[in-house]
C-alpha cells in the first residue's frame, strides 16, 4: 500500500477534470504528474472515475505501480472491471504485488478462472503468490475472504531484545502495525502483546512473561457481518482469523470491516425498498427492470386483492358508502405503522440488541400499538365527524377500525422480521412492499369486517 503523506485538501471540480483532460490530450506528461503527484489515491480514482476509459488508462500508465495498484482498488467496480481489462495479466500482476494479499485478493477475484491463473502465473513473489491462492479458496463473505496475511505475531519463547529485532523485519511487510500476537511453538494465538509492555521490559525477559493472554479472535469460516459485529462490539481496529484449531491465519482490520458494513447496509436499504438485487444507478433498463420487477408485482397483487375486498363490500353499504373515502387513511396508516415496527425490529437484529421471546416483544408491540391507535383514532373521529361532517357512528366505527389495524400492523412489522431471520432468511425483506401490502390487504379486510359488524350493512 502507498505511504500516506501530507494531501492537499481535495475538490472534484469540472475544472480540475478539464485540467487532466488538457494535459493528457497535448501529450504532457511532466504537468499532469506535478499536477496529481500530492493528491491522495483516492482522490485520483475519483478524478479517473470522471474520465472516459482511453484518458483513465493513459492516467495509470503513466503513474507508477506503488500509486496505482491503490488507485485500482478505489477504483468504482464498473469502471475497475473496464480497466483491468485493458491491462495485460502481466501489468496486472505487477499492480497486485504492491498490494497486501487481501486487496489483491479482491482484485484478482473479480477475475475470470482463466484470467485469474494467468495473473497469478506472472506474481514473482512466491510466498506472495502462495497467500493469494489461499485466500482465494475462502467464501469472500467469510472471516478468511476479508483477512490479510501481514501481520506481526511473535513467539512466547523469544526474548525482548530478540523480539524488537523480528519485529521490525516483519514490521516492514505490514501497512499498519495495530496489533502484536503471540503464538505458541504450534503457531496457535494464545495472546498478544502490548508495545508498551515490550518497551519498559528488561531485554532479557521472556515474551511469555509480560504478554496478554486475553485476545478477541475469529474463526476463518465465520460470516462477514458476525466480524463486523464483533469488532464493532469491542471497537477493534483489527482482529486475528484463526482455524479451528486456533492456528493464527490472518487478520481483518476495520477498513475492511466498514466496506462490509457499507455493503450489508445498501443490500438492506434495497430490500427495504423492494429491489431484490444488487444494482447501481448506472445499471441498465434491463437490470434494474429485473431488481424491481418482482416486488411491483407483489404489490399489485396486493392491490388486487384490496379491491376485490372493497368490491364485495361495496354492494351492500347502502347509506355508508362515505367509509370508501376512508380507505387510503387505513392503508396509508396500516403500511406506515407496519414499516416503523419491521424496520425497529431489523435494526435490533442486525446489531444483536433483541433480547427475550417473541411472545415478550410482541406483547410491547401490542401496547404500543393500542396507544398510538388510541391518540389517532381520537382524532380521526373529530376530523371526520366535524370537518368531513360524517355521521356520528360512522366516525366511531373509523375509530375503532383504526385502533384494530394498527395493533394488527404492529404485530405483523414485528413478527415477519424476527421469523424470517429465525429460518436463515435476511429479515430486511420484510420491510418495504412486503409488509406495506400485507398490512394494506389485511388493513382493508379488517376496516370492512368491522364496519359490517357495527354498522350492520
Amino acid at each position: 500500500m502507498a505511504e500516506e503523506t501530507e494531501n492537499i485538501q481535495f475538490e472534484l471540480t469540472d475544472d480540475l477534470i478539464k485540467q487532466v483532460e488538457n494535459f493528457i490530450e497535448v501529450n504532457d506528461n511532466k504537468g499532469l504528474q506535478k499536477l496529481l503527484k500530492d493528491f491522495h489515491y483516492a482522490d485520483i480514482a475519483e478524478i479517473l472515475d470522471e474520465l472516459n476509459l482511453e484518458e483513465a488508462m493513459y492516467v495509470i500508465k503513466l503513474l507508477d505501480s506503488e500509486t496505482t495498484s491503490d488507485i485500482l482498488m478505489e477504483l468504482d467496480e464498473d469502471n475497475r472491471e473496464k480497466v483491468l481489462k485493458n491491462l495485460s495479466s502481466k501489468e496486472i500482476a505487477e499492480e497486485i504485488e504492491e498490494l497486501d494479499t487481501d486487496d489483491a485478493a479482491d482484485i484478482i477475484s473479480e477475475l475470470s478462472e482463466e484470467r485469474q491463473q494467468e495473473v497469478i502465473s506472472h506474481i514473482e513473489d512466491e510466498e506472495h503468490k502462495a497467500e493469494i491462492k489461499e485466500l482465494l479458496a475462502y467464501d469472500e463473505d467469510s472471516a478468511g475472504g476479508l483477512m490479510a496475511k501481514e501481520l506481526v505475531k511473535v513467539y512466547e519463547t523469544w526474548t525482548v531484545a530478540g523480539c524488537l529485532r523480528r519485529i521490525r523485519a516483519q514490521a516492514k511487510e505490514v501497512t499498519r502495525v495495530h496489533s502484536i500476537y503471540v503464538v505458541n511453538k504450534q503457531n496457535k494465538l494464545i495472546g498478544r502483546l502490548s508495545l508498551k509492555d515490550l518497551i519498559v521490559a528488561k531485554s532479557e525477559q521472556k515474551i511469555a512473561d509480560i504478554y496478554i493472554t486475553s485476545v478477541d479472535s475469529v474463526n476463518v469460516h465465520d460470516g462477514a457481518e458476525d466480524v463486523a459485529r464483533v469488532m464493532a462490539k469491542y471497537d477493534l481496529e483489527a482482529i486475528p482469523v484463526v482455524d479451528d484449531n486456533q492456528i493464527l491465519l490472518g487478520r481483518i482490520t476495520i477498513d475492511d470491516i466498514v466496506d462490509v458494513m457499507k455493503e450489508e447496509a445498501e443490500k438492506d436499504y434495497q430490500l427495504a425498498a423492494g429491489i431484490t438485487s444488487d444494482v447501481e444507478a448506472d445499471d441498465s433498463i434491463f437490470e434494474h427492470t429485473k431488481a424491481r420487477l418482482p416486488w411491483l408485482l407483489i404489490g399489485m397483487l396486493g392491490g388486487i386483492g384490496a379491491a376485490s375486498i372493497i368490491e364485495k363490500f361495496t354492494g351492500s353499504m347502502g347509506d355508508f358508502i362515505v367509509l370508501l373515502s376512508f380507505v387510503p387513511l387505513i392503508q396509508a396508516t396500516a403500511g406506515n405503522v407496519g414499516v416503523q415496527s419491521s424496520a425497529i425490529v431489523v435494526q435490533g437484529l442486525a446489531n444483536d440488541s433483541i433480547d427475550g421471546s417473541i411472545i415478550k416483544r410482541l406483547f410491547k408491540e401490542l401496547l404500543l400499538g393500542l396507544v398510538n391507535g388510541l391518540a389517532i383514532a381520537i382524532i380521526a373521529i373529530i376530523i371526520s365527524h366535524f370537518l368531513f361532517d360524517t355521521p356520528y357512528n360512522v366516525s366511531i366505527t373509523i375509530g375503532i377500525a383504526l385502533i384494530a389495524v394498527i395493533v394488527m400492523a404492529a404485530l405483523i412489522g414485528t413478527f415477519v422480521p424476527i421469523f424470517l431471520d429465525k429460518r436463515g432468511i435476511d429479515p430486511a425483506v420484510a420491510t418495504g412492499p412486503f409488509i406495506t401490502t400485507s398490512n394494506d390487504v389485511f388493513g382493508i379486510l379488517i376496516y370492512f369486517l368491522i364496519a359490517k359488524l357495527i354498522l350492520g350493512f
